[in-house]
């Protein structure tokens, strides 16, 4: 072995030797209220456990203080790391920054306002040691309100689980517990955090879920309401196409392009029989346009399944991403 491949190995080796078991990953958004109380919690449900753990709270923006605090925390708290946005992006960029940042073997997520609770945070862990990849909260007994918060949630949570299949009480549970190579295969845009279980089905992931503690909130007032609704829905059809078609684009666009203009071509040459066969006048019906349509119809989506395979290739090829994933290879 060569003197820099050594060097390299010792390096790796000594880096993982550093790496902290645990990254707890908090997205904050206006909490100043919440803050000290929830860093003292995660860290006394962390230190009976002798892990070696860090937490990484990602401030979205906030506008209420919560950024000079948390600046102030990380100076009494060694194990605390704050990564301040410029200005609020969503708690779906501020979760996949904490991924990005967490140097632990695990990582496990929660929400900053204090409703879940860090007392969990050692179950899920010891929960995830049966050889799960990622364990899901569930907020069996929730404290919010059931007209505007639990009922949208649990039609959404039921028509989620139809959707992806993956069978998952509280999608919408921040508290979750996961292997760091899990999340490192998965990028987040849109609102695809609240889609964590069906992204992780997607890579493969053995999924479990648990009943965990819910609070009421003490402190500010929810970020959530009806008005994500809408871009949840287009999120998820984005995920039931990654689940279906991720890798096969031509297989749905180009079927449809397919069934147009076979379609199109099918009532072309029956309008063709009329006009030359029969001598009737096509010219003045809608069935000729309505055969036009089809046809255009179809080699439109005929082209974007080419796009779409072309651009899956780019996809993967430019990350070197297989589109496969090798849980153990046992020699």
């Amino acid at each position: 072995m060569s003197a820099s491949a050594v060097s390299n190995f010792n390096a790796t080796s000594m880096e993982d030797a550093l790496r902290p078991d645990v990254s707890v990953v908090v997205p904050i958004y206006n909490e100043v209220e919440s803050l000290p109380r929830l860093i003292e919690a995660i860290e006394t449900s962390l230190q009976p456990t002798s892990l070696h753990y860090e937490i990484i709270c990602v401030d979205d923006g906030s506008q209420d203080g919560s950024t000079d605090l948390l600046k102030r925390l990380a100076q009494d708290h060694t194990a605390l790391r704050a990564i301040l946005f410029r200005r609020n992006y969503g708690q779906t960029p501020a979760m996949a920054a904490g991924f990005n940042y967490a140097r632990g073997w695990t990582i496990v997520t929660l929400d900053g306002d204090l409703q879940n609770d860090p007392a969990d945070i050692p179950l899920l862990l010891a929960k995830l040691e049966e050889g799960y990849d990622l364990v899901n909260g569930w907020r069996k007994n929730r404290q919010d309100a059931a007209l505007t918060r639990l009922l949208p949630s649990k039609i959404a949570n039921l028509l989620i689980a139809q959707i992806t299949g993956v069978q998952v009480h509280d999608y919408g549970c921040s508290l979750k517990a996961y292997r760091a190579e899990l999340v490192a295969d998965m990028n987040l845009y849109g609102e695809l955090h609240r889609f964590l279980p069906a992204l992780a089905f997607i890579e493969g992931a053995r999924i479990t879920e648990m009943p965990v503690r819910h609070h009421a909130r003490q402190f500010g007032q929810s970020k959530y309401g009806l008005g994500r609704t809408f871009r949840v829905v287009l999120d998820l059809m984005t995920i039931y196409f990654m689940k279906r078609f991720l890798t096969r684009p031509m297989h749905v666009f180009g079927s449809v392009g397919l069934v147009s203009m076979l379609l199109g071509f099918g009532l072309g040459m029956y309008l063709t029989i009329l006009k030359l066969g029969l001598g009737q006048q096509i010219g003045d019906r809608p069935l000729l346009i309505f055969a036009i349509t089809l046809l255009l119809t179809g080699v439109q989506f005929f082209s974007l399944g080419l796009l779409g395979e072309l651009l899956m290739r780019t996809y993967h090829e430019s990350q070197n991403r297989p589109i496969y994933r090798i849980r153990e290879i046992v020699e």
